[in-house]
């Protein structure tokens, strides 16, 4: 899992990815920075890739990566799913949707057989956008689910008539590593790792990845790690640069190019229930999740 990182790096098949050139634009640690084409429209749907976004240690943007990178893929023409997989329903609020209102939820899906991806899913504001939307009822599952047959497995089978209708599933995972992420990764083709810029984020990074590895291994051989996103950057601290630096020389070009910038505007579109690309269409932080949907499809890690 772990890359050596190179003076040069490399991604071939991303156009502009080349060696740097004089005065080229370039990535918070010195990478020539692709020009990351808008993506063509598509006249199908499906079949969906699975993205997990997911990592143990809470508040490093798993949700508002989520939501705001849903969005924007939904921009560029893509169907989108949100899976809100976190028994807080913080995806499901940003989206506009009350946990405290729901009759049922992505819990009803996982624990009772008779209710089908149909039955749960709630259309967003966002064209193309739709949400799978959980609330506290959740947290029961991770109990519940010890006692059943492949039980790492359930959210894979609930997921399953998802795939050709849609060209995206974001699954928002829970701060933990435990049955209910386990079964996100499982269910997943790709996981994308939010991560903070701040040390303490930074020595979570290898715990998971090691559990991502034993994923892979045992339960789920196609699992790739789609990248890795700085998010909260403030350019005007070292700090901020030290922490990509790390991740740059552990893992590589595993670490995206984008880096999301720390900002009031997302917490503003939290409270205001929508994403950022809405909220505030020309903001910087609009245009960074845009960019990310741009890269992870250059990348072919979306459709």
């Amino acid at each position: 899992m772990t890359q050596p990182a190179t003076a040069e790096s490399t991604l071939p098949g991303i156009p502009g990815h080349e060696a740097a050139q004089e005065g080229a634009a370039t990535d918070v640690v010195g990478r020539p920075l692709p020009d990351f084409p808008e993506p063509a429209p598509r006249t199908t749907h499906g079949p969906a890739r699975i993205v997990a976004m997911c990592n143990q240690k809470g508040g490093v943007g798993k949700t508002t990566t989520t939501i705001n990178l849903g969005a924007a893929l939904a921009e560029y023409g893509r169907r989108v799913l949100l899976v809100d997989f976190d028994p807080q329903g913080a995806a499901s609020v940003g989206v506009g949707i009350s946990p405290h209102e729901l009759d049922l939820s992505v819990y009803n899906l996982i624990m009772d057989r008779d209710v089908e991806l149909s039955d749960v899913v709630r259309p967003t504001a966002i064209d193309g956008l739709d949400v799978v939307p959980a609330n506290i009822d959740l947290s029961a599952a991770e109990v519940q689910l010890v006692g059943e047959v492949a039980r790492e497995s359930i959210l894979s089978r609930a997921l399953r008539p998802a795939l050709d209708d849609y060209d995206v599933v974001l699954v928002d995972c829970q701060p933990s590593l435990g049955l209910l992420t386990v079964n996100a990764l499982t269910a997943a083709h790709g996981v994308l790792i939010p991560l903070e810029c701040e040390f303490f984020a930074l020595r979570g990074v290898a715990l998971l990845v090691e559990t991502i590895d034993k994923v892979k291994d045992r339960l789920n051989p196609d699992l790739e790690v789609d990248g890795i996103l700085p998010t909260m950057f403030d350019s005007r601290t070292l700090h901020s640069r030290e922490v990509v630096a790390r991740v740059h020389e552990a893992f590589g070009d595993t670490l995206l190019h984008t880096v999301i910038g720390r900002t009031v505007k997302f917490p503003d579109a939290s409270v205001a229930a929508e994403p950022i690309t809405a909220y505030a269409p020309s903001h910087r932080g609009a245009a960074a999740y845009r960019q990310l949907a741009r890269e992870l499809v250059a990348r072919g890690r979306t459709a």
